[in-house]
């Protein structure tokens, strides 16, 4: 094993969705489980094929509970490859049928690796080896190559290729008492060759999805027979292979999947015809993919010089790219939360993208405004529910799928104890707080104001109205109050004896709007005037309203206690809980809700955090930023309020979530660098450990992968980059000896740059674009295109703060 594979042996049953998750292969349009090619979905197994932006609706009826819920569709199934020996059943890889199991993901390439020994009831011996890729080169394309190689026999051998689409969505054990049907069967068809295609259509939604499929025999003895086998909704092609004991031969399947949601194609059915019958055999598929693979590698790797944890983070690369590759820009979709992985939170975007998109912004830039055009897009439906909420602007949902209303269930059901709860989650009005913030890193970033011209401010100025209109002025305190509210902690949706749901000044809430409120106004000081003029009136934003902002801004209210940042107003008033007690006697409180929720009792009433809350301020924002903005709103504090208060939060908080482990990491950095490392490994290695018990076979966590990322290059690394200048703060933990990464910077490609304890370096290609301004430690340098540049180290060690402003 090496820092760019993955080995896996013999099949864990336990472990094996956890390992077909982090065995996905995909290109922003597509992925697909890995799952092995013979298998079917049961208890060990569960094959699984997503593609970006395709949802279904259905309705289920459960303990007497209507549920109506949308979910990313688990589509046709194209991995169905087995065979027979003429002995005994098709082979599947249940206990006694196989052994010598080993599985690779090799990640610099893309290619999964299987190799294993196959024994039918009659001893005879086939080796078998298979490469599978999902082409990072085309889209639509996938392929399998499998080699059989007889060891002890000679004889015919019957490969079976299938289109399998009687799949449902099952993948996630909760959700099996609902609706998971979202596929019906619209034909097939094939030839006496080796090319069949199986049509489908979601049922709700009326996407079409095709899959061609081509088998061939291409090194090795023509086949002496086949045949097409089509039942509804399977259809399969037949080879007859003679096997000549010692000698191998090599059958590959190559697959083609168009649906109604593409571009530039008449149909489905012809697209995915045409596709396959201008795509070449494995070995050219193969050379094409691994070279797109090595493109999008040099242009982000990081490099930690430390091999097991390196492994880790390529994976996490790994992941973020194949769920938010360059081709995501053909799509019209979000950041799913688990990514293309698995059926976890069905495929619902949420707010990790303020997790996300700072690496995309300074690595993929397009795929960065191809994200915030998904939410562009969806500005219609986030106006009428600010309408219906008696608002003005855009009230974005808490959980976002195909057109951008509110997937949020309205009741739960907790599977520790099967009772059916209120679920108030729809209240977290935080997420416009993350879209309007990376709307603005990814202005600073790139410099892109035809971007924010275009999109962008349009985004944030209609979400910056609606939380002006959230905000209420109270007359009592001469503040403005937001009221009815969940922050990202997620434990709290309400006060102890108060029926209506929701909190009053979520101090993240508050003090972001203020910050929202402020970028607002800088945008109408930015974009071009004539633009500017345009908005203004389509958007109805009189002087008036403009002028609210700035008052809303230097009298919103932010409540404390106990000398610290309260999370909400009241949260000193709740009850302390006895973590001790709690945690002899269950062990894993990460979910806190559901453990006090069995025994009657609510999170409600307790100082307890399911992740990080107050402390997400000083993960976007720096010491700078939050004392500018604490003291124009008139709250002047001393210098250790930032520490007491993130002590105070970490001492209270379950890390119920894989994203708290990211927050602390980085708000910990600031003065307790050990600590901050203990919880970047955690985060790290969360998903490849399966941490929570799992979660991890449902899909992987893609936020709290990409802020790993983002915690060496921005907080470690303390990268960032604002009004032209490329900075960095470098402050490296004594277990990372350096840092080298690439990135994206104002139209270079490839700028490398290298950190460690002597200072910095960094390198621009060659190219005719002007040079860039770097600023480290206390000193700034222009790095001409095809030079390199270096800083020196400071003596006096860097405070590590939040991102740019």
């Amino acid at each position: 094993m090496s820092a760019w594979t993955l080995v896996y042996g013999a099949t864990d049953p336990a472990r094996e969705g956890a390992r077909e998750a982090l065995c996905t292969l995909g290109n922003g349009y597509f992925a697909t489980r890995g799952a092995t090619a013979e298998s079917t979905a049961d208890a060990v197994h569960y094959p699984g094929t997503y593609i970006a932006g395709c949802y279904d609706r259905a309705v289920s009826t459960v303990s007497g509970h209507t549920v109506e819920n949308e979910d990313m569709v688990n589509a046709p199934n194209w991995l169905p490859l087995t065979f027979w020996t003429g002995a005994g059943e098709w082979f599947t890889d249940a206990e006694g049928q196989a052994t010598g199991h080993r599985t690779e993901l090799a990640m610099d390439e893309g290619v999964l690796h299987r190799t294993f020994l196959a024994c039918d009831g009659e001893g005879r011996e086939t080796l078998v080896h298979q490469r599978r890729l999902v082409s990072m080169d085309d889209p639509h394309v996938a392929a399998i190559e499998t080699t059989f190689e007889a060891r002890n026999w000679s004889g015919t051998l019957t490969v079976r290729s299938a289109l399998d689409g009687r799949v449902a969505n099952a993948g996630v054990p909760r959700y099996r008492a609902l609706a998971g049907r979202h596929l019906r069967a619209e034909g097939s068809g094939g030839d006496s060759g080796d090319t069949v295609w199986l049509r489908s259509v979601t049922e709700a939604s009326r996407v079409e999805i095709v899959f061609a499929a081509r088998t061939r025999v291409t090194s090795g003895p023509a086949p002496a027979a086949s045949a097409v086998d089509a039942r509804e909704g399977w259809i399969a092609c037949d080879l007859d292979v003679d096997l000549v004991q010692g000698r191998p031969v090599t059958v590959e399947k190559v697959v083609a999947l168009h649906t109604s949601r593409d571009n530039a194609i008449s149909d489905p059915l012809t697209a995915a015809c045409a596709t396959l019958e201008r795509t070449g055999d494995f070995a050219d598929l193969l050379g094409r993919h691994t070279a797109a693979w090595v493109h999008l590698w040099r242009a982000c790797a990081v490099d930690i010089g430390e091999e097991h944890d390196q492994r880790v983070l390529n994976l996490h690369v790994f992941h973020l790219l194949q769920t938010l590759s360059p081709h995501v820009g053909e799509s019209d979709a979000g950041v799913p939360a688990r990514g293309l992985h698995g059926e976890a939170y069905r495929g619902h975007v949420f707010w990790d993208e303020v997790f996300v998109l700072p690496f995309l912004s300074l690595h993929f830039p397009e795929t960065a405004r191809a994200l915030l055009r998904y939410r562009w897009r969806r500005l219609p439906q986030a106006r009428a529910a600010a309408r219906r909420a008696g608002l003005r602007g855009a009230l974005f949902p808490w959980q976002s799928g195909s057109d951008g209303r509110e997937e949020a269930q309205r009741l739960h059901l907790n599977p520790r104890d099967g009772r059916w709860t209120p679920d108030n989650s729809h209240l977290q009005r935080h997420v416009g707080i993350a879209i309007a913030y990376n709307v603005w890193q990814h202005y600073q970033a790139t410099d892109d104001i035809a971007f924010l011209s275009a999109y962008g401010a349009e985004l944030l100025l209609e979400i910056a109205r609606m939380f002006a209109g959230l905000a209420a002025y109270d007359e009592a305190t001469d503040r403005y109050v937001i009221r009815g509210v969940m922050g990202p902690d997620e434990y709290h949706d309400g006060y102890p004896g108060r029926e209506e749901p929701g909190l009053d000044d979520n101090a993240y809430t508050n003090i972001m709007v203020v910050w929202v409120l402020n970028r607002a106004l800088d945008i109408l000081r930015l974009v071009p005037s004539p633009r500017r003029q345009e908005l203004r009136e389509r958007l109805g934003l009189d002087a008036a309203e403009v002028a609210r902002f700035g008052d809303i801004a230097r009298r919103m209210h932010v409540p404390f206690h106990d000398g610290v940042i309260s999370q909400f107003a009241g949260y000193g008033d709740l009850a302390e809980l006895d973590w001790a007690a709690y945690r002899a006697a269950y062990g894993d409180i990460r979910r806190l809700d559901r453990i006090l929720e069995a025994e009657d009792d609510s999170c409600n009433r307790y100082r307890v955090s399911k992740q990080a809350d107050v402390l997400m301020l000083f993960y976007l924002l720096t010491d700078d930023e939050l004392s500018g903005i604490l003291h124009a709103l008139g709250y002047p504090h001393s210098p250790d309020l930032f520490t007491r208060t993130i002590a105070y939060y970490l001492d209270r908080t379950s890390h119920g979530s894989t994203l708290s482990a990211v927050v602390h990491a980085w708000v910990l950095a600031r003065d307790d660098c050990a600590a901050s490392w203990r919880f970047f490994r955690d985060a790290l290695h969360s998903d490849i450990e399966d941490a929570q018990g799992g979660t991890t076979a449902e899909g992987v966590h893609l936020g709290a992968m990409a802020g790993t990322v983002d915690l060496l290059t921005r907080c470690y690394g303390g990268l960032r980059a604002y009004n032209g200048v490329l900075h960095l703060a470098p402050s490296l933990p004594g277990e990372l000896p350096h840092l080298a990464l690439g990135l994206r910077y104002q139209g270079h490609h490839g700028v490398q740059l290298r950190l460690h304890g002597g200072g910095v370096e960094v390198a621009v290609p060659p190219s005719a674009l002007p040079p860039i301004t770097v600023e480290a430690n206390g000193r700034t340098v222009s790095v001409p295109a095809g030079g390199t540049g270096r800083l020196p180290s400071r003596d006096a060690p860097q405070r590590r703060n939040g991102s740019a402003h």
